[in-house]
């Protein structure tokens, strides 16, 4: 029988299992704290500070994502400081890259009144297009660090990307900052299914919205499985227009968890007719291995 500990978030008694995070003592009680680093399946790095909490006794404020639960705990999610220290890093963020494809950041901006314009307009680097199958845009990068562990310990054990840098010059890189398809990438596109900004985007998607057709309110998604093996992956497939426009898969997928390899997130183009003789972009990148 596992133990559990017994704490106080914003006033609510709440019992969880040993072991438990702040972030899920919170959602234990109905309060959705922010996280643009986190993700369940990932080992959390503490690197996005915008789910930050208030623990009484505590001389900083902690973050929710990776601080384990303890008993007697008080934990306060929007008192004064932590809206003020919320409020600063999406102001700190938003005047350092663009995030308006981040999903809910935008309801964040206006719930705690942040204003990055004040801090000055983000740089806007070409994105890098050196493959067929996704686009590398730093100006959208915040460094949450989810792509590195994706690529890493916590999924593909590839270890094609990481870190390089410092300080304001640290980004996100492959080996010596040689192209994708040079690289030690195998384009499974796990890094792309954790990317909270659009920094990483599968070039499908890249291509619409370059040209003004991505309509996601006209998409709806189909569950299946990949019918490329025996393994059993499950597929979401994003449909617009009667055309299947990128694939993800589930989280909670006791296979996949989320992941998946080149040929289940980017191999769906046979669905489509295409003409006698013609290589997909696929083809040519499956023809390294």
């Amino acid at each position: 029988m596992s133990r559990t500990v017994t704490l106080t978030v914003d006033g609510h008694e709440v019992a969880l299992p040993e072991g438990s995070t702040l972030l899920e003592a919170a959602r234990a009680v109905g309060v959705e704290v922010p996280t643009l680093c986190y993700l369940e399946t990932l080992t959390p790095v503490n690197v996005c500070r915008i789910c930050v909490v208030e623990v009484e006794g505590s001389r900083t404020l902690v973050p929710a994502c990776s601080r384990v639960a303890e008993p007697g705990m008080v934990v306060r999610t929007g008192s004064a400081r932590v809206r003020r220290a919320r409020r600063m890093v999406l102001e700190l963020l938003g005047s350092a890259v663009h995030l308006d494809l981040a999903p809910e950041v935008a309801s964040w901006m206006e719930e705690y009144g942040a204003e990055p314009g004040r801090w000055g307009t983000p740089p806007a680097p070409e994105p890098r297009v050196d493959n067929d199958l996704y686009v590398r845009d730093y100006g959208r990068c915040i460094l949450c660090y989810k792509c590195v562990e994706a690529c890493g310990v916590d999924a593909q054990w590839t270890f094609a990307i990481a870190v390089a840098g410092r300080g304001d010059e640290a980004h996100i890189s492959t080996e010596y900052d040689v192209d994708l398809p040079e690289s030690a990438c195998v384009f499974c596109g796990n890094c792309i299914a954790v990317c909270p900004t659009g920094a990483l985007m599968a070039k499908s998607e890249w291509d619409l919205r370059q040209a003004g057709r991505w309509t996601p309110e006209t998409q709806h998604t189909t569950t299946t499985v990949c019918s490329y093996c025996g393994v059993g992956c499950n597929l979401e497939l994003w449909v617009q227009d009667g055309r299947v426009v990128k694939v993800t898969s589930p989280l909670d997928h006791d296979v996949t968890r989320g992941n998946l390899c080149i040929k289940g997130r980017f191999g769906y183009t046979y669905l489509h007719d295409l003409p006698e003789g013609y290589l997909t972009p696929i083809d040519h990148l499956l023809s390294r291995f």
